[in-house]
Order: C-alpha cells, then sequence, then structure tokens
C-alpha cells in the first residue's frame, strides 16, 4: 500500500477583498474548509499547493499570487483516517498558504470530494470551516496582504 506522507498543506484562497472560497467536504457534509491536500513523494510544498488547488478547484494556482505564510500546525489525525498513513504515524504537520485571485471565481469542484463551493467575508469563511487550524488561518487574512 502506498501510505500518504504525513506532511499536507492548507490554502487558504481568498481575493484582496478578503473574500475567501470554501469548499463542502463529500464525506462530511456540512464541513467546510479551504483546499487541503498531503504532499506527494519527491514534490516541494508549493508544488503540492499548486496540484491540490488545481485538483480541487481547477485553478491554475502558478498564474497567481501563492505565498508560504511560514505557519506550521501539527495535529492529530483523525482515527478514521489514521489506515490512509503507516502504522504508527499518528500526527500531520500542515503548511499553510495564501492564494490571491483578483475577483471571486466559479470553481470546478471534484466531486469525489466536495459538494459544493462558496465565497464568503473572510469572518464568515472563519466561522464556518470545522477545523481549528483552518479557522486560525483565515483569522489571519487581514495581516498577511495587508
Amino acid at each position: 500500500m502506498n501510505y500518504k506522507i504525513p506532511r499536507s498543506v492548507l490554502v487558504v484562497v481568498h481575493t484582496p477583498e478578503l473574500q475567501v472560497l470554501l469548499l463542502e467536504r463529500a464525506d462530511h457534509a456540512g464541513f467546510w474548509q479551504s483546499v487541503t491536500g498531503s504532499q506527494h513523494e519527491g514534490e516541494t510544498l508549493v508544488q503540492t499547493a499548486v496540484r491540490e488547488v488545481a485538483e480541487e478547484t481547477g485553478v491554475d494556482a502558478s498564474r497567481y499570487r501563492l505565498a508560504d505564510w511560514g505557519v506550521r500546525n501539527e495535529y492529530e489525525i483523525y482515527l478514521e483516517w489514521r489506515w490512509r498513513y503507516a502504522p504508527g504515524v499518528t500526527h500531520n504537520t500542515e503548511h499553510v498558504f495564501g492564494l490571491t485571485l483578483p475577483d471571486p471565481v466559479d470553481v470546478r469542484i471534484a466531486p469525489r470530494e466536495h459538494l459544493a463551493f462558496v465565497w464568503l467575508s473572510w469572518r464568515e469563511a472563519a466561522d464556518k470551516c470545522f477545523s481549528w487550524s483552518n479557522a486560525q488561518a483565515i483569522r489571519n487574512l487581514p495581516e498577511k496582504v495587508s
């Protein structure tokens, strides 16, 4: 079995006016999040971020400003997803990025991963996220873009 690497990216997709894109998880209806995904073997974190944005939204992140925010979050992997990782792996390190788009765009969601998307003000988006680290990243958005 090819196990997931316990390193991932969280990409807060936003506009200069601080509108934030959220995606509703297909495996947990009602759970909203930014773009996320695990690093593949041989990828840089930037490559992971670009790939995940393309897979989950259809947006080519290399055409816009993608910034590594220098934020690392370590968290325990939910029990229901641990089988995806090598035996004994219990924690993941998440690396936070911001992707600035000039305006909200219609995105092409991956039906296996997401049910819907929405653009919200940064405050509304932070309140809607189920993940503490995602909510915190969005709450930090105003200082990251200033």
